[in-house]
């Protein structure tokens, strides 16, 4: 039986390359635990090869976790956050 923080949405990383989970150093992140998001909002960014490449919610919802640190590296498929 799944434990309660791995119900919801899983969004993972399409690719391989270095996590921010804001626009930029300082700023406010895109998201956070308990914050609504609405399908297509930008949730993080992943700069592969000098281009930051928008990851977007597949789903409306509540984000239940983030997973990862901002400037983590990052793998294709490893979970970024759920929305539940």
């Amino acid at each position: 039986k799944p434990k309660a923080e791995e119900t919801g949405t899983p969004v993972a990383s399409p690719m391989t390359g270095i996590y921010y989970g804001s626009p930029s150093p300082g700023a406010p992140p895109f998201v956070k635990v308990g914050q609504t998001v609405q399908a297509g909002d930008t949730v993080a960014l992943i700069e592969a090869m000098k281009v930051f490449n928008e990851i977007t919610a597949p789903v409306s919802g509540v984000v239940s976790a983030v997973k990862v640190e901002n400037g983590q590296l990052v793998e294709t498929g490893d979970l970024l956050i759920r929305i539940g």
